[in-house]
């Protein structure tokens, strides 16, 4: 079920959509306001792993790689410690971004953020036709559970209605989940750097493509 309601005060248009899933979990997710930005951080981003894609495969184009997972020694990564979500309005304008909320009764429990059309973004590629999957988090009790499906989803429908050619999203190698996770929802492997990260020389970046429609040229 799905309520949608305006607001004068702000200039956006919020709405909520209630989901129920098999297992008995309720959760709501809604638009919300930039300035929630400031409690974004409060779910947060770190996981723990012990297996990667090992450079090896990284050979050739990008569509003829062949993910195969290599384990390693148990490892954590926070992104967080990278680059602060607080950072994001410090270095761009992002009066061009949305925010979603993902709830359990009443509690913050994942969010995702989308980037469109903002200058000095790179992904942005300066275009006004693609959209960003610039962060998506959910906290470590609640993972698994489709939310991050869902929260997807939003993003994709936010990215339809700016009319984007495509939604980008970038992970790396030693983020095996999050690689299978774009993957099964629908995404392909566009481009990868192995050199891409001069502080990170053992990670590789892998930007992840979702086609929302086919570009016309004018």
């Amino acid at each position: 079920m799905c309520n949608i309601t305006s607001n004068i005060n702000i200039t956006y248009l919020e709405y909520s959509c209630k989901f129920n899933y098999t297992w008995g979990m309720n959760f709501t997710i809604k638009r919300v306001p930039l300035s929630f930005l400031k409690e974004y951080h409060k779910v947060p981003i770190q996981f723990s792993s012990d297996i990667i894609y090992s450079e090896e495969l990284f050979v050739g184009k990008s569509e003829n790689i062949n993910l195969i997972e290599s384990h390693v020694p148990p490892f954590t990564k926070d992104y967080d410690e990278y680059e602060s979500p607080f950072k994001w309005v410090e270095k761009w304008d992002i009066s061009n971004w949305c925010i979603f909320k993902a709830e359990i009764n009443n509690q913050y429990v994942a969010g995702a953020v989308i980037a469109f059309n903002t200058n000095g973004v790179n992904m942005l590629e300066g275009r006004d036709d693609i959209a960003v999957l610039w962060d998506i988090r959910v906290s470590p009790d609640h993972r698994g559970q489709g939310i991050g499906e869902e929260l997807f989803k939003e993003a994709v429908k936010f990215a339809k209605e700016k009319k984007c050619e495509f939604l980008k999203i970038e992970t790396q190698n030693i983020n095996v989940n999050a690689c299978k996770f774009y993957k099964k929802i629908g995404c392909y492997l566009g481009k990868y750097s192995i050199h891409e990260y001069k502080d990170l020389s053992d990670e590789i970046m892998m930007m992840w493509y979702y086609k929302i429609k086919e570009r016309t040229n004018a």
